[in-house]
C-alpha cells in the first residue's frame, strides 16, 4: 500500500510539474508565431513582447512561486481575472495568441468550486474571438457564428472541466482511502505486535502456572505417599523397639513397617507417573475408603466407622482420587495430633455433589492458628489445594477439646466426563 501511495504521489508531482510549463510554453509559442507573422512596426512588436513578458511574470509571481494562491477564492478569482485581461490584450494585438488560451483553460481548473465553469466560459469566449480573427470580426452576421463557436468551445472545455473535476475528486478520494488504509495497517501492525507480546506473556504465565501447579501436585503427592509412609514406618519401628525391650510382639511392628514402606514406594511411583491411587484401581471409592480405614485401624488401634449414603455411582478419576487422598490425610492428622478414641468417615452422594465427612472425638485445635512450618502443618493446606483443583470446597470445624470435623464437597462429575 505504501508503494502505491508513493507511485501516486510521484505521478501527481510529475503531472503538476508538466502543467507548470504549459503557460510558458504556450505563451512563448504564440509570441514567436505572432512576431513571425506580424512585424509591421517596432512599437507593435514591442507591445507584443512587453505584454507577453507581463503575462509570463503574472503567472510566475502568482502561480509558480505561490502554487496554493489560486485555490483560494478571492486571490484565485483576482489572479484569473488578471490573466484573462492580459490574454485578452494579447489577442487584441494578434489573434494568434489564441494558442495561449490553453493557459486560461488549465488555470480555470485551479479555481475554487463554483468558479470553474464561469472561468471556463470566459476563457472559451476569448478563444472563440481569436478563432474568428479578433474582436473586430464579431459584428453583424458574425455574432451568431461567434455564439456557435463559443458554445462549442464552452461545451468542449466544460466537458474537460467536468471530467477533470471528477478526476480530481476521485484522486482526493484515492489519497484519502490510501491514507486511511495506511493508518489502518499501522494500527493493525501495532495491534499484531501488541497481541504477539500478550501471547508471549500468556505463554510465559501458562508455563509458570503449569510449573506451579505441577509443583503443588508433586508436593501433595509426596506428602500423601512418601511423607505419610515414612512417618508410619518410623512409628512402627519405634513401636518395635519398645515392644522388644518389653518382650512383646515386636515382629508384628516390623512386618507392618515393611508393608508400609512397600506401599509408600509403590504409591510414590504411581504419583510420578500421574496414575490413580492403587486402592481405586482395585475397587470403587466406597470400598477403597473402607480398605484405607481398615488398614489405618489395624495400624493405630483406633476404630473407624465407615458409612455411605445416597446412590453410589462411579465418579471421574480426579474426583475419586481427591476424596481418597483427603480421607488419607485426615486420618493421618488424627493419628498425629488428635489422640482420638473413635473416628467416623461418611461418604455421601447428593445429586450434583459428593461429600466426605471425617469426624473424630480427639483433642481438637484452633483452625485459624495453624500455619505450615518445616516440621508440619502442611496437611490442611494440601487438602485445600487438592479439593480446590476439582472446584470443590473444604470446611473444617474444630476447637480445643471438642474434636474435629472435616467436610470435603466436590462436584459429582460422572466417570467419562471432563473434569
Amino acid at each position: 500500500m505504501r508503494d502505491r501511495e508513493r507511485a501516486l504521489e510521484r505521478w501527481e508531482r510529475r503531472e503538476e510539474a508538466a502543467l507548470g510549463y504549459v503557460p510558458y510554453v504556450s505563451l512563448a509559442f504564440a509570441t514567436v508565431l505572432a512576431l513571425l507573422v506580424d512585424h509591421r512596426s517596432a512599437p507593435r512588436t514591442a507591445a507584443v513582447a512587453g505584454l507577453s513578458a507581463a503575462t509570463a511574470l503574472w503567472v510566475w509571481c502568482l502561480v509558480t512561486r505561490r502554487p496554493g494562491l489560486a485555490h483560494r477564492t478571492a486571490p484565485g478569482v483576482a489572479y484569473f481575472a488578471g490573466l484573462l485581461a492580459l490574454l485578452g490584450g494579447l489577442i487584441a494585438l494578434n489573434p494568434l495568441f489564441g494558442f495561449a488560451m490553453i493557459t486560461g483553460y488549465v488555470h480555470a481548473f485551479r479555481l475554487p468550486r463554483g468558479w470553474r465553469f464561469p472561468g471556463v466560459i470566459a476563457a472559451a469566449g476569448l478563444a472563440s474571438a481569436s478563432q474568428l480573427g479578433g474582436y473586430g470580426m464579431i459584428t453583424g452576421r458574425m455574432v451568431p457564428v461567434f455564439l456557435l463557436v463559443l458554445t462549442v468551445n464552452a461545451l468542449l472545455a466544460g466537458g474537460f472541466t467536468f471530467f477533470g473535476r471528477r478526476n480530481d475528486e476521485e484522486r482526493r478520494q484515492r489519497k484519502a482511502m490510501i491514507a486511511e488504509l495506511a493508518e489502518t495497517n499501522a494500527r493493525l501492525q501495532a495491534t499484531l505486535e501488541e497481541n504477539a507480546g500478550l501471547h508471549a506473556r500468556l505463554l510465559a504465565r501458562a508455563r509458570e502456572g503449569g510449573v506451579h501447579d505441577e509443583r503443588q501436585r508433586m508436593a501433595g503427592e509426596i506428602h500423601d505417599t512418601i511423607a505419610q509412609g515414612l512417618a508410619g514406618v518410623i512409628t512402627q519401628l519405634q513401636a518395635a523397639r519398645n515392644a522388644r525391650d518389653r518382650d512383646r510382639d515386636w515382629e508384628r511392628h516390623l512386618d507392618l513397617a515393611q508393608e508400609m514402606a512397600r506401599e509408600s514406594l509403590a504409591e510414590a511411583r504411581r504419583s510420578v507417573q500421574a496414575l490413580r491411587p492403587r486402592p481405586l484401581e482395585e475397587a470403587g471409592l466406597a470400598e477403597a475408603l473402607a480398605g484405607v480405614a481398615e488398614r489405618w485401624t489395624a495400624l493405630h488401634r483406633v476404630p473407624v466407622e465407615v458409612s455411605t449414603t445416597g446412590t453410589v455411582r462411579p465418579m471421574h478419576p480426579e474426583v475419586e482420587g481427591t476424596l481418597l487422598r483427603t480421607a488419607q490425610e485426615a486420618l493421618a492428622n488424627v493419628a498425629k495430633h488428635a489422640r482420638a478414641s473413635r473416628v467416623a468417615l461418611t461418604l455421601s452422594y447428593m445429586g450434583d455433589l459428593v461429600t466426605l465427612d471425617v469426624r473424630d472425638d480427639g483433642a481438637g485445635f484452633a483452625p485459624g492458628r495453624v500455619r505450615p512450618t518445616e516440621t508440619g502443618g502442611y496437611g490442611l493446606t494440601a487438602m485445600r489445594r487438592r479439593v480446590a483443583r476439582v472446584a470443590g470446597t473444604l470446611d473444617i470445624e474444630s476447637e480445643p477439646g471438642a474434636g474435629t470435623a472435616i467436610c470435603a464437597s466436590v462436584p459429582a462429575v460422572p466417570a467419562g466426563d471432563a473434569a
